[in-house]
């Protein structure tokens, strides 16, 4: 709700590059003719991740419209209600399922899904098992929960039947992976969620993910799988309607570019060195921000505070961090967050405890001396 993912340097001048002039958008400089978009970044996805092939479109929501739209459409599509999530902007699963013609078949409780749930829904109609990644919350106690690997074997069983019986559809698993990772998680905690490529591993047939959130990118929904289900996605209307343009694509394949190297990818992409720092690193910060605070002659202490990742990647996960306390004066916490939140660049606090926390986290040092100076004239 505050911008999305801040870029990568890399990322800021891939997009002003781009914009100053012409680019290879959509002309093949190798065969001198009509080329596509989805090239720009097609063969770096597959490299990162293991797929026959990719594509990217504006967000993950249409990257699910369209798959749904092209392989369900008029047919049966299994979920489990403990997956039937609502997204940002009130964008509900069973909403887009409907928006795209699919008939959609619920499994299981809230709390609870089983394979058998999967097995004993399927019928000449099913066209599609789908997971859907419950990135916004958690499900936690009394509760369990069918793996994509494990749809998988549901399908290929289905599968081999119908072939026996000389029918010509198949079933497919789709994952919806929600926010997506490319780097084995760097929350490190048990229930963080599979990487695109172990998705695909599992013998998913395609897997959708978020070109931002813990991807670091630029908002856009990229769809990864099997080179046959791919192709057919790419000739459909949809296509074109959600398709991206050559500024997205540019900081997207500037992002994606920094994963090659690992390394690489932790340091210069900052959602990625946000959730990486540790402790040690953001007490020093920390006190560099006092200090600035101390020189335009506000008070404050550092708090030892958790850093909730967000609600769309991790809802349950929270990192230990630091945080400023600016001491507001003769103002209340209320005012000093008022004062400070309406300015013409707004600056966003938490409120905990009564205290106004500056969580450093999130804050880029080039900012410190402008904070600094904010506050100092609020509390005036």
């Amino acid at each position: 709700n505050i911008g999305r993912s801040p870029l990568a340097q890399e990322a800021l001048d891939a997009v002003v590059d781009v914009s100053r002039g012409y680019s290879t958008l959509e002309y093949s400089v190798e065969n001198m003719a009509r080329g596509s978009r989805h090239d720009h970044i097609e063969s770096l996805v597959c490299a990162l991740t293991g797929a026959e092939a990719a594509m990217a479109v504006n967000n993950n929501a249409a990257a699910t419209l369209m798959v749904l739209s092209e392989f369900a459409k008029g047919h049966e599509a299994v979920v489990s209600r403990g997956e039937l999530v609502e997204i940002g902007g009130s964008f509900r699963i069973p909403e887009i399922m409907a928006t795209s013609g699919t008939k959609m078949v619920e499994v299981g409780t809230t709390n609870k899904t089983h394979v058998f749930d999967y097995e004993r829904a399927i019928t000449s109609d099913t066209a599609m098992l789908l997971k859907a990644h419950t990135s916004n919350y958690r499900i936690v106690g009394f509760s369990e929960s069918v793996t994509a690997r494990d749809l998988v074997g549901v399908a290929r069983a289905e599968n081999a039947r119908r072939a026996a019986a000389d029918a010509h559809d198949r079933v497919m698993v789709y994952e919806d992976l929600g926010s997506g990772s490319l780097l084995p998680p760097i929350l490190n905690a048990p229930d963080a969620e599979p990487t695109v490529g172990q998705s695909l591993s599992g013998g998913c047939d395609l897997v959708s993910f978020s070109g931002d959130k813990l991807l670091g990118g630029p908002q856009a929904g990229l769809i990864v799988g099997k080179r046959e289900y791919i192709e057919r996605i790419k000739k459909h209307p949809l296509a074109r309607a959600l398709r991206l343009d050559k500024m997205t694509l540019a900081a997207l394949h500037a992002t994606l570019s920094a994963y090659l190297d690992a390394e690489i990818a932790v340091r210069e992409i900052p959602t990625l060195a946000m959730l990486s720092a540790s402790e040690d690193e953001l007490h020093a910060k920390a006190l560099r921000l006092q200090k600035a605070l101390a020189d335009t002659g506000v008070s404050s202490q550092l708090v030892w505070t958790g850093d909730a990742v967000g609600g769309g990647s991790a809802p349950a996960q929270e990192l230990t961090g630091w945080a400023v306390a600016i001491e507001p004066g003769r103002l209340s916490v209320d005012e000093l967050e008022e004062k400070l939140r309406l300015r013409a660049k707004p600056i966003v606090a938490r409120i905990h405890r009564r205290q106004y926390l500056l969580c450093v986290r999130t804050i880029r040092e080039e900012d410190f001396a402008e904070i600094a100076a904010a506050a100092a004239e609020a509390i005036r």
